[in-house]
């Protein structure tokens, strides 16, 4: 399959019938008994849940056609539609059927129900692809949610259910749950194909939709599963970290995170939300354009604001400098001009505020973040006052600085030297064995 491709599947939108003329009279046959959810699911059942499905499907095309100014006149065909929908959500019980499902041919045709002028029917179809992809069961059959999973971004799943999102109405409660599926039904399709990340960038508008998002100020579960979102897209794909900064992501971002500069998040929700998008915005400082977007929207002078401000957020912000240091002379110039060597060495000096999460893990890691970002100014500070000042920090106070040095230098390195011990010992033992 060639995952390049970026047409849209061409539509006979003058065939009322896309279920490719499936021979309804089998469906006579098999429809004696209707499965439950004790029914044992097997290619039996499963055929007479998709010639069932084609023929609400048809008949709800026809009446649309014969009626199309008359709602009442089709509303029945579209209740039995959408309990047909329903019903196919039992086949995520039995995997292992998936690609005979594709081998049927059903899914261009739940797919082009995404677009149904009904929502509801669209949102009946979000709910079954969330169900079908779930992790569950990934963990079950990856090998055929992986067939499955093939099928519906060749027929353009990725740009079909963005196309859906764009018209859901957060203020009604069962679109704002169809936002929500839509975006687990995006997680689920990158965990089993990773291009996907990349794809749904490429030919959709969900970063747009994602970047609307966050700029609204007022949290909510939606915004929260967005910056998630977000940060997956992000996380390895350098193309979409590019992407998202020549849209103003690096900005837009950076005024997320503002609004938490002086205040803590309310909820265990909002705090997930809020490290979100700082992995976000560590993820956009890798290309070296968006550092330097980073540097031109103030970003240096509101992670030291933050810092000064010791809340929740003064470990992430450490981190976003560490990142936005890294190789970059100009931040790092930036950096000493702004007051943040001031800012910083404290922390270097284990005076590391205490906040909400109070793990070691997490106190350790604003250590090895700090020593990062010495290092970072060390070599992109090479000359001039600048120079000066930051090797006067290690002179002042009769040379604390560097007797800190020097014992965090003994404790990595009796760390490296008792992690050697303990590999060697386990290969000994493989060997013995």
């Amino acid at each position: 399959m060639d995952t390049t491709t970026t047409g849209k599947r061409k539509r006979d939108n003058h065939n009322p019938n896309p279920s490719n003329d499936i021979d309804f009279s089998l469906l006579e046959e098999l429809e004696k008994t209707q499965p439950t959810s004790d029914t044992t699911i097997d290619i039996k059942t499963l055929k007479k849940l998709v010639l069932s499905f084609e023929r609400k499907l048809k008949d709800n095309i026809a009446a649309r056609l014969k009626y199309p100014d008359q709602p009442e006149k089709f509303a029945d065909s579209e209740i039995e539609l959408h309990d047909e929908i329903e019903k196919l959500k039992i086949l995520a019980g039995a995997p292992e059927l998936y690609p005979e499902l594709v081998n049927l041919n059903t899914i261009p045709s739940l797919l082009d129900l995404l677009t149904h002028d009904n929502t509801d029917i669209a949102i009946d179809v979000v709910n079954l692809l969330q169900d079908l992809t779930d992790e569950d069961v990934l963990d079950e059959d990856n090998e055929s949610v992986k067939v499955l999973v093939d099928c519906l971004v060749e027929n353009n799943v990725l740009e079909s259910l963005v196309q859906n999102l764009l018209r859901l109405n957060e203020n009604d409660s069962d679109e704002v749950s169809a936002v929500f599926g839509t975006l687990t039904s995006i997680e689920n399709m990158i965990e089993v194909k990773p291009n996907v990340a990349e794809l749904v960038c490429e030919r959709t508008k969900l970063l747009r939709w994602i970047v609307g998002k966050i700029k609204v100020r007022e949290f909510d579960v939606n915004k929260q599963y967005a910056s998630e979102i977000l940060a997956i897209l992000l996380q390895s794909s350098v193309a979409n970290q590019k992407r998202l900064g020549g849209m103003n992501g690096v900005d837009v971002v950076l005024q997320a995170v503002a609004m938490y500069k002086s205040r803590d998040p309310k909820s265990l929700d909002e705090e997930e939300m809020v490290e979100n998008l700082f992995d976000c915005l560590c993820c956009l400082l890798m290309p070296l354009e968006n550092k330097e977007r980073f540097l031109k929207a103030e970003g240096v002078e509101l992670m030291i604001i933050i810092m000064n401000q010791k809340k929740l957020c003064y470990g992430s912000a450490i981190r976003a400098l560490d990142f936005a240091l890294t190789n970059y002379p100009p931040a790092c110039e930036r950096f000493v001009d702004v007051m943040g060597l001031k800012t910083a060495f404290p922390a270097f000096m284990g005076k590391i505020p205490s906040t909400k999460n109070k793990k070691k893990r997490a106190k350790e890691e604003i250590e090895e973040r700090l020593i990062s970002l010495v290092a970072s100014l060390f070599g992109g500070v090479l000359r001039g006052s600048r120079r000066e000042r930051l090797l006067s920090k290690f002179v002042e106070n009769e040379y604390e600085k560097v007797d800190r040095l020097i014992e965090l230098y003994m404790r990595y390195s009796n760390r490296v030297k008792e992690e050697s011990e303990r590999l060697n010992e386990l290969e000994l033992d493989d060997l013995e064995v």
